[in-house]
């Protein structure tokens, strides 16, 4: 006789989400989605319009565009014959329109989505490996430095309007430091590459970054020394000045265009009365190989590293990448951008549009995220928008629970454009109602009582008053919406 043949076991698996990656929960959407409106209302205020791309690209077009960062792209399995990429910035994907569009010549653009990297995770300071970008671009012909210091206008009201005040705008020119490059001694072919060494300055000190640029990419130390001398600078205007008065670095025309631009735009954003915000720091690189003029990154207190400096693992960890890093880096820039205005011309096949200015910020939201969600009390924040909690009391045999008249006071609520919720119960015991209420925290009670329905008339209570409850106010089921519009009109002008 054949054995008995038993059950398949169900394949085991880890349930987890993806390193990098993370669910979000009620009330973190709440919050999140804030950021977005708050950032939404900024950009629309400064007449952006909103466009989409595909979340992946085709590989061709996101390669050589990100410097030593491409190595963090993640590169999708072939089909139907196209090698694709998820999008590593929306940069990228909006030159690629802009070259598909050649009858757009000015826009200014926004676009809150998904981008992925896979960069080593540090998920409590909200260093993610899927995670959205909110940009903000001006594209087309304008005179010089006008589009970059209204860039530079919406950054400070993005980060103010949501109640961010410890930052600084860290800015600096890439013809500028090209300039120093080249000043200092570093052959054209290795600018990017030493430029990349330099732009971890925020994060490494001088000593480990002349080591990367000298045994690494074997600069000189000569050359290295006289970059260090230059990239330890920054202030406002009067480095501006300083820079002006270095006969070697006046003499370089990359240099003299960039310094040239910078004087422009210090004029601009006194006007715009941000100037305060902003710190010309030399060091600033930038490590996108796309950048052509301006950049800046927006910086807080909790961007920086943990004070006692690089962890003694930091070497073993930066080489797996599926470490989460969390112990031993910071927020890192909360916001960040720049000019780039030769991307849309390598991918145009058009001569309308293979000159295309353009000039962005891009806001990281779930960098904002940590930052604000340490500075809000989560009890406060609603994740439920319930405005009316339909409830009813009542007792003795000939008591139904009033169920089909719950759902048509609750339907003649919806109708008029207001939230309500019951108890999915036909029997509700009154504590129960009241607990289910004050657990979403609906601020009124609409309460059908046994007699008082029968006369046409409900209940409408005022919840969360604790000692200081009353009875309620009875008002007529026809009037029962004008009613509690007007209740939550009040409420919302007190907030």
């Amino acid at each position: 006789m054949a054995p008995k043949e038993g059950k398949e076991k169900a394949p085991q698996f880890t349930l987890k989400t993806p390193k990098g990656t993370k669910d979000w929960a009620d009330k973190d959407m709440v919050l999140r989605n804030r950021i977005f409106d708050t950032i939404t209302s900024v950009f629309k205020r400064h007449g952006g319009v909103t466009i989409d791309t595909p979340v992946f690209e085709l590989r061709e077009i996101l390669a050589g565009k990100y410097g030593e960062d491409s190595k963090l792209i993640y590169d999708l399995q072939d089909q139907g014959g196209e090698l694709c990429s998820l999008r590593y910035d929306l940069t990228v994907p909006f030159a690629r329109f802009l070259a598909m569009n050649p009858t757009i010549q000015q826009i200014k653009r926004y676009h809150l989505a998904k981008v992925y990297r896979r960069d080593q995770p540090a998920m409590t300071k909200g260093r993610m490996r899927e995670f959205y970008q909110c940009d903000f671009d001006i594209a087309g012909q304008y005179e010089s430095m006008i589009p970059d210091s209204e860039i530079l206008c919406i950054a400070v009201e993005g980060l103010t309007a949501l109640g961010i005040e410890d930052f600084v705008i860290k800015l600096n020119h890439r013809k500028i430091l090209d300039g120093i490059f080249a000043v200092c001694g570093v052959p054209l072919a290795d600018v990017r590459k030493i430029s990349s060494a330099v732009d971890k300055l925020d994060k490494l000190p001088w000593e480990d970054v002349k080591k990367e640029m000298t045994e690494e990419k074997h600069l000189p130390v000569e050359a290295a020394d006289k970059i260090g001398e230059y990239v330890k600078m920054k202030g406002g205007v009067d480095l501006l000045v300083k820079l002006q008065h270095d006969e070697a670095l006046m003499a370089n025309e990359s240099a003299a265009s960039g310094i040239k631009d910078m004087e422009v735009l210090f004029s601009y954003v006194e006007s715009f009365g941000v100037e305060d915000r902003l710190s010309f720091d030399l060091s600033l690189a930038r490590g996108l190989d796309y950048y052509t003029g301006i950049i800046y990154e927006c910086v807080t207190s909790a961007s920086a590293p943990p004070s006692d400096g690089v962890n003694k693992d930091n070497k073993s960890k930066s080489n797996d990448l599926d470490e989460d890093v969390s112990e031993y880096v910071g927020v890192g820039s909360i916001a960040a951008g720049g000019r780039y205005d030769e991307l849309v011309g390598m991918f145009s096949q058009s001569k309308k549009s293979a000159v295309m200015p353009c000039v962005g910020i891009s806001f990281g939201v779930e960098r904002l995220f940590s930052i604000i969600k340490a500075q809000e009390d989560l009890s406060k924040i609603r994740a439920n928008h319930t405005d009316v909690y339909v409830m009813a009391f009542g007792g003795g045999k000939e008591w139904t629970g009033f169920l089909p008249e719950r759902l048509r006071v609750s339907k003649q609520l919806w109708d008029a454009g207001i939230s309500a919720e019951f108890l999915y119960k036909s029997k509700p015991k009154p504590r129960q109602q009241f607990d289910a209420a004050d657990k979403i925290g609906a601020p009124f009670a609409v309460i059908l009582g046994q007699e008082e329905y029968a006369r046409g008339m409900v209940k409408v209570k005022q919840l969360g008053l604790g000692e200081n409850a009353d009875e309620g106010t009875d008002v007529e089921i026809a009037k029962l919406t004008d009613h509690i519009s007007r209740l939550l009109a009040t409420i919302k002008q007190q907030c």
